[in-house]
């Protein structure tokens, strides 16, 4: 009998959890995917907010291409309940599923701020696209819009927000903006960038209460004035998925715990992206890393392993990269690590900062800056990314950067970190022959 492969989510995990079972089996296992929604791309809502994108272009597996690959889907339809020990998963109608293999890819929510008036009409959250939709209805040219919370979520909107000619404010409860992507040092030059593009922060700003003002909206904070502006984007963090599992016996932290093939405490059942809390490439602890390369990786492996390879994962790396006005913004790694060594440099004139972090002579982490059309900015961030995704140790070339935190390229060839990295895949596949790259 054909292995019976259950894919519960439909996003990035889900979606590369299914391409590489095809690759691996070429149709001769059956593959049966839950989705609550029509299968799409978060990574597009901002193109489509923007006017850049039609929503037809959002989508990812259509009809036609799950007819392609042979699979069986339950569109609009939730996991409810499962039971490892009898290999069933119960749908939200009392389906019932049994498999062989079972993905859990139901990736995260977003969370409101707890605050009288977060539920009212107007006030909205960016993370689906029946979300995007109802924000995108609403807005006109010259709203006023308020984004509750400054980091990466929201400033993946601002671009869109802009270019639709919206009148912005970010409202942080930190002390700075993208607390958990970049230092102070790093957000102060950010703040500098966007008060150029007529953005407003305000940073330290306890909200209290959103309140209805005459078909607007008036926010209340704790210190400093009101806010009256047309709609509230609430972008205040995301949770995982978890609440259906409840009773299933599933090992949970953070989110379900993985061990290197993808595999949760369960026989047969794996987990991947958002909802999958496993190995963190640079510490090696187990991490919840809820962004986009760990879900294709963790997609591509967890299925690989569901298809009856052996394929263990090196661990994901935190990244965060987002260009906001044409800044560049990025952090990867350990980026915050406190027991690192750690040494920075900043050119104010070019809105430029590096900031890289040590353990011994290996690069752990890094923070980096800089114009996007800087050719400076754009090779230095993926050769940054590179050397602390390699963990190569570099030996004296650390004194090089110390000297200069600029002048990348020469330690990245010399570390070798292309024939590192390039010479396999994810699956562990061989890429190209490592001769070529020398």
């Amino acid at each position: 009998m054909a292995r019976r492969h259950v894919i519960v989510g439909g996003g990035t995990a889900g979606l590369n959890a299914i391409l590489t079972i095809r690759e691996c089996d070429d149709g001769a296992s059956e593959i049966v995917l839950v989705s609550a929604e029509r299968p799409y791309s978060r990574m597009v809502l901002p193109y489509y907010l923007g006017r850049g994108i039609a929503e037809s272009r959002v989508f990812t597996l259509t009809p036609p291409r799950l007819a392609e690959l042979q699979v069986r889907a339950h569109l609009g339809r939730r996991a409810a309940a499962l039971d490892p020990i009898a290999s069933r998963l119960t749908l939200d109608d009392g389906t019932v599923l049994e498999y062989d293999r079972l993905l859990i890819a139901t990736g995260s929510s977003p969370v409101k701020a707890p605050v009288p008036g977060a539920e009212l009409p107007g006030v909205h959250s960016f993370w689906t696209l029946e979300q995007a939709r109802g924000l995108a209805a609403q807005l006109q040219e010259g709203s006023h819009v308020a984004l509750v919370g400054g980091g990466f979520i929201a400033f993946t909107m601002l671009n869109a927000l802009l270019h639709l000619k919206a009148r912005l404010s970010i409202v942080e409860v930190a002390p700075q903006i993208l607390p958990r992507m970049i230092d102070w040092t790093g957000a102060e030059i950010v703040e500098r960038w966007l008060a150029r593009q007529g953005v407003g922060i305000r940073t330290g700003a306890t909200l209290l209460a959103i309140e209805d003002a005459g078909g607007r909206k008036r926010l209340r904070f704790r210190d400093g004035a009101d806010l009256e502006v047309d709609a509230v984007i609430m972008a205040t963090g995301i949770r995982t998925n978890l609440e259906w599992l409840a009773g299933s016996g599933l090992k949970t932290n953070r989110g379900i715990l993985v061990d290197d093939h993808l595999r949760a405490s369960a026989p047969d059942v794996f987990a991947a992206g958002d909802v999958a809390e496993g190995r963190d490439l640079v510490t090696g602890q187990p991490a919840l890393h809820a962004i986009e390369p760990t879900a294709m990786e963790h997609g591509r492996v967890a299925g690989a392993n569901m298809a009856g390879r052996d394929v263990a994962y090196r661990g994901s790396l935190l990244m965060n990269i987002v260009e906001v006005c044409h800044l560049d913004i990025a952090s990867f790694g350990a980026w915050d690590d406190p027991g690192a060594e750690a040494f920075a440099a900043a050119r104010p004139e070019r809105f430029a900062y590096r900031k890289l972090l040590w353990r011994g002579d290996r690069l752990v982490g890094a923070t980096i800056l800089g114009r996007a059309n800087d050719i400076w900015t754009t090779n230095d961030v993926g050769m940054l990314k590179g050397l602390v995704q390699s963990g190569a140790p570099l030996g004296p070339w650390k004194a090089h950067l110390r000297r200069n935190p600029f002048d990348v390229k020469p330690v990245f060839v010399a570390a070798g970190t292309t024939a590192g990295l390039l010479s396999e895949t994810t699956l562990g596949r061989p890429s190209v022959p490592v001769e070529r790259l020398a």
